[in-house]
């Protein structure tokens, strides 16, 4: 089911429910989000016509939207796929009505001003309240913020307040930027999106657990490692003796720098390598490919293992994971 887009400037997608019928508005606006944004089941109040209008623009490397909603519940399982283009985290600035954020056990509870952050590929849970809300979303590339920001994971699903502080500085920027984007050049609106994500950055660090302090250099080596990780995950005998002498660092030193992240280097290697899986089974060039060619191809050697691994992350089976997508 689909409708053709209005057109807008700047590359900007307008798509809104008020051009389909009232009964096919929620498996059309799932679409649309599906498509747009991350594979979510979506919920309204049985009272009520759920309505929402999207306004998408390009914004760099990021992606800007500008949403109002009546009252609607977004949720992701473990099982629900994800495209590569859809590899990011979604800062979330309410401009009124009500929120709720949950993910990672963590619930942040937004009011008008207030930011949050959520990883769209994890499970989460977003619930806008009453008639009307209206919120701004911010796209950002995994990497890109991965690489700013030490403990990201850590920093999904907690309140930046929007009244004061760094937060109101980002906040306002990001509804000022929102709110001018057609009266602006392309190169000036463009220019505009490293000066936010440079905020919002600030935003996000100001509210990071205590316990997360890498510094620069010990930063550098994490991301270094990670980037050693993602060339080499194809090789079945990669391990952390290998890596640790690709890094020219101790295991230990390195163990100690994934503890930031709640993690260890391994159960690292093993989450991307799942990951990877998960979007090579639904990538329709895989589409003939026996799963277990898929699990070897990204360094795993034991399928019956790979299956179980693969069910404990994503909460289904390979097979039913490659099969979610048809739904």
């Amino acid at each position: 089911m689909s409708t053709l887009p209005h057109t807008c400037v700047k590359g900007s997608l307008t798509l809104s429910t008020s051009d389909i019928a009232p009964r096919e508005r929620a498996d059309w606006l799932r679409e649309v989000i599906c498509r747009e944004y991350t594979h979510v089941d979506i919920s309204s109040p049985p009272h009520g016509e759920l309505s929402q209008e999207l306004i998408i623009y390009p914004w760099g490397n990021l992606q800007l939207s500008t949403i109002q909603s009546s009252e609607i519940s977004l949720r992701r399982s473990h099982s629900e796929p994800h495209l590569n283009s859809q590899d990011a985290y979604f800062a979330v600035l309410l401009l009124s009505g009500a929120g709720l954020l949950e993910q990672h056990g963590r619930e942040a509870f937004l009011q008008p001003g207030d930011i949050s952050l959520y990883d769209a590929t994890r499970p989460h849970r977003v619930h806008c309240f009453g008639e009307l809300s209206k919120m701004i979303y911010l796209s950002i590339p995994r990497a890109v913020l991965r690489d700013r920001v030490a403990g990201i994971d850590r920093c999904t699903a907690l309140l930046i307040p929007g009244t004061k502080g760094i937060g109101f500085v980002a906040a306002n920027f990001l509804h000022s930027s929102a709110t001018h984007a057609d009266q602006l050049q392309d190169h000036e609106f463009s220019t505009l999106s490293d000066h936010a994500l440079d905020l919002l950055t600030l935003a996000i660090t100001s509210v990071r657990p205590g316990d997360i302090n890498l510094s620069r250099s010990r930063l550098g080596s994490l991301n270094g490692i990670k980037t050693i990780v993602e060339q080499n995950l194809r090789n079945a005998e990669l391990d952390a003796s290998l890596i640790s002498r690709y890094a020219g660092l101790s295991t230990r030193y390195i163990n100690d720098l994934f503890a930031e992240e709640a993690t260890s280097l391994m159960r690292y290697v093993w989450t991307r390598r799942l990951e990877n899986c998960g979007k090579d089974l639904l990538n329709p060039v895989f589409a003939d490919h026996r799963i277990s060619d898929i699990a070897f191809r990204w360094g795993f050697n034991d399928a019956a293992h790979f299956s179980r691994a693969f069910k404990q992350q994503f909460g289904c089976s390979p097979r039913e994971f490659r099969c979610s997508i048809q739904r």
